[in-house]
């Protein structure tokens, strides 16, 4: 349209009529009435076929939590304790040598139909334990907690590679237009080992990185908003990121390929929804007494997760495709994480306490709201602990055996899959890289994992990498 040969009324036939269209073709969308849209993983469920579930809450225990103090049980260690760890072959430890057997201290209890051993540690997941499955076969490529914690929240050991919720993000897009698509929530103590580099993009356009979100924190999101005493004004703000917008398209559109200014432009447009978005989410006022008491609120040691579940939890009603939190922190001694080197009882009983009460209170609350049957849990850590003891009291680092768990979601609940030999040394039936459960966790999400690429470098990448295989086990 030539704006200089045309009339007043012509101009604003033409232009509003252009607009008008837009808005409807986003309406329809919205609604998914529209013929191009019927593809679309948002509005059909699914990427590759029908999906089960629509959205992931990933709970990472930094630092190596013990299978055989919380979900691994083995009356071999209660008979054993105190006595010689001889499996019959050389033991492999990360820094020390074998110690003694050492049984759970807490002990051990039966939860549910199933029957389910789960240490008195946790009795609250353990009151879950017929909506859960617990992999006890998990097996990892390093001891060491890097590698091992980027191999958990990206597929590979090395740095560089996107995270799980990128990925999710990548394939199928956004559940909302005022959140974002991935949420991280780190431990208010500090980063678990590699830090933001677990929930980076990698490769992937730069926007699908994850939107760190710190409760504790003043600001809760970094540079959300101009700070107090500042010069800038509502007014002045919105005409200068109009003409950054201007400036930001123009230098765009000269860059072909290069995803980071777009990266850039929509983290601006989506900070302007969350200027009124994440306060609302943030804002724990309105639940009620008791939900914040079942959470843990109202005491010191549950505070903390117990907030950040619930946060979690108005973050996946309000549309948030996948949330991540971190329960531990990489701060050195004494500790505030699960490597408990030094003595099992007191490190791993204060983080035990601190999750079991708010992660139990987040299954239940999800499915009270009916939100389990397409939500999945993930609860995770980089690798498990050895049964002998490390000077005395504590326990080293064990990349052979392992366990994780799944909850919702079309996961299968009351099972057990996979087994640990009987010292809860090494996988003794069905080995499972994490490989595996990325796979199963994109199939309940509709997508099929080896088609879920991006090529890089000449490669076609995939979370999976070249691996993976659904578990049809876990699966209702």
């Amino acid at each position: 349209m030539d704006l200089y040969s045309t009339d007043r009324r012509q101009f604003l036939w033409q232009m509003g009529g252009g607009l008008g269209g837009i808005a409807l073709a986003h309406l329809l969308g919205r609604e998914g009435l529209l013929a191009a849209d019927k593809g679309k993983p948002e509005f059909n469920g699914g990427l590759h076929h029908k999906a089960k579930a629509k959205r992931v809450v990933q709970l990472f225990m930094s630092g190596a939590a013990s299978q055989v103090d919380t979900f691994d049980y083995k009356p071999k260690l209660d008979q054993m304790h105190g006595k010689k760890f001889d499996p019959g072959r050389k033991v492999e430890l990360f820094q020390s040598f074998p110690g003694m057997c050492l049984k759970n201290p807490w002990g051990w209890q039966q939860f549910g139909r199933s029957g389910k051993h789960v240490s008195k540690l946790l009795p609250h997941i353990g009151s879950c334990a017929d909506d859960i499955a617990f992999v006890h076969s998990m097996v990892t490529a390093s001891n060491v907690h890097g590698p091992a914690t980027y191999l958990q929240a990206t597929g590979f050991a090395l740095p560089g590679f996107p995270a799980m919720g990128a990925w999710v993000g990548y394939g199928l897009g956004s559940l909302s237009d005022n959140l974002p698509t991935f949420v991280v929530i780190p431990d208010d103590r500090g980063y678990a080992p590699n830090g933001p580099a677990n929930w980076g993009p990698g490769f992937l356009p730069a926007a699908h990185q994850g939107t760190m979100l710190r409760p504790g924190a003043s600001p809760p999101i970094f540079d959300l908003n101009a700070p107090q005493g500042t010069f800038a004004t509502p007014a002045g703000d919105a005409d200068a990121l109009a003409a950054l917008n201007q400036l930001n398209r123009t230098h765009a559109a000269a860059r072909p390929g290069d995803s980071r200014l777009d990266a850039r432009i929509n983290a601006y447009e989506l900070a302007a929804k969350l200027q009124t978005s994440a306060p609302e989410v943030l804002d724990l006022s309105k639940e009620t007494v008791e939900t914040k008491k079942q959470y843990g609120q109202d005491a010191r040691e549950t505070a903390e997760f117990g907030r950040n579940c619930l946060i979690a939890r108005r973050l996946l009603e309000r549309g948030v495709r996948f949330v991540q939190l971190w329960n531990g922190a990489d701060n050195g001694i004494p500790r505030r994480n699960w490597d408990s080197h030094e003595n099992i009882l007191k490190d791993h009983g204060e983080m035990g306490r601190s999750m079991d009460q708010p992660t139990a209170a987040l299954l239940k609350d999800l499915k009270q709201r009916g939100l389990l049957d397409d939500t999945i849990v993930m609860w995770t850590t980089e690798f498990g602990r050895m049964p002998c003891t490390e000077g005395g009291a504590g326990r080293d680092h064990n990349p052979f055996a392992f366990t994780l768990w799944l909850a919702g979601g079309g996961i299968k609940g009351g099972t057990t899959y996979g087994a640990s030999d009987e010292w809860s040394y090494k996988v003794a039936d069905k080995p499972t890289p994490v490989y595996d459960i990325h796979a199963t966790i994109l199939h309940l999400l509709g997508i099929d994992h080896t088609k879920l690429i991006f090529r890089h470098n000449g490669i076609d990448r995939r979370l999976t990498d070249v691996y993976g295989n659904v578990i049809p086990a876990l699966l209702t």
